[in-house]
């Protein structure tokens, strides 16, 4: 047999992708975890379809899922406009016919704090318009939007798979952030409000809270990392993850392996939620 031939069986005897033939719905898809999400969906045989403000960064990541051979298309959308949800999923449909994921990730993050001072506060400190920024924005009404636009197709269809990322903001208290915290806390409990009304519809929900991420949403935080027992401190592993170590667990959610999975709450945290008080 020659070495073409060999190669020819080898891609014939190849395992087709945990996402093969699924088309993928991102939000938040430019950058950090969202775009990690894109990439590593598309390797895995998904149709991706990406959303996010920022359409050259989109662009960027779509490149990278076509130069792995994948396949999608991205949408820009400001996912705080009522109606963009729902283009975006249109969108979907047009280009593939069906959505089997939605990935909710859009959301803030500290650098979000500094650059609208006050909605990363406290209560004693946070305005009512503090408040409504971040519990009416993209970290909790945007992730409802979504759900609302692609759930009744689900429905519709027997099947599909939401996943709400969230934060271990969402299962423990921090001492500032609480607009944030709320938005994460509820998220979690939506998810789970939605995975037993829904289920007998063929629907799944599950939500992923990853800790402390190096991503542009905690550029101004990550610096504390540097110091070893700084970071120690912060988490048990000592290090902030990357992007991709919280993409896996949601391709998780999304495939076909994960079926039994739903209501499920996954802390991807390196540890921190795991303790009472750091070593």
């Amino acid at each position: 047999m020659s070495m073409q031939d060999l190669t020819e069986t080898a891609k014939s005897q190849e395992r087709p992708g945990r996402l093969q033939d699924k088309v993928v719905m991102i939000t938040g898809a430019s950058s950090g975890i969202g775009r990690a999400t894109m990439e590593i969906a598309g390797r895995e045989g998904a149709k991706v379809v990406g959303t996010a403000r920022t359409e050259s960064r989109l662009q960027e990541a779509l490149d990278s899922v076509k130069n792995a051979g994948g396949e999608g298309i991205i949408v820009p959308a400001d996912l705080e406009e009522p109606d963009s949800q729902k283009r975006v999923f249109e969108a979907a449909i047009d280009a593939f016919g069906k959505v089997d994921v939605l990935v909710n990730n859009a959301g803030v993050g500290w650098q979000y704090g500094i650059d609208n001072p006050g909605t990363m506060a406290g209560v004693h400190e946070a305005t009512l318009e503090n408040w409504r920024d971040i519990i009416g924005g993209v970290d909790l009404e945007g992730y409802f939007l979504a759900i609302r636009a692609v759930l009744p197709h689900m429905i519709e269809r027997g099947s599909g798979s939401i996943v709400n990322i969230s934060s271990m903001a969402g299962v423990t208290g921090l001492y500032d952030a609480h607009a944030y915290t709320a938005a994460k806390g509820a998220i979690v409990n939506l998810t789970k409000s939605m995975a037993i009304t829904y289920a007998k519809n063929g629907v799944r929900a599950n939500s992923v809270c990853p800790g402390f991420v190096d991503t542009p949403l905690i550029a101004p935080v990550i610096g504390a990392f540097d110091d070893p027992d700084t970071a120690k401190a912060l988490t048990p592993i000592g290090r902030a993850a990357r992007p991709e170590e919280i993409a896996y667990p949601i391709i998780f959610f999304a495939s076909d392996e994960s079926t039994y999975c739903t209501g499920a709450t996954l802390l991807v945290d390196g540890g921190c939620t795991a303790r009472c008080f750091p070593a």
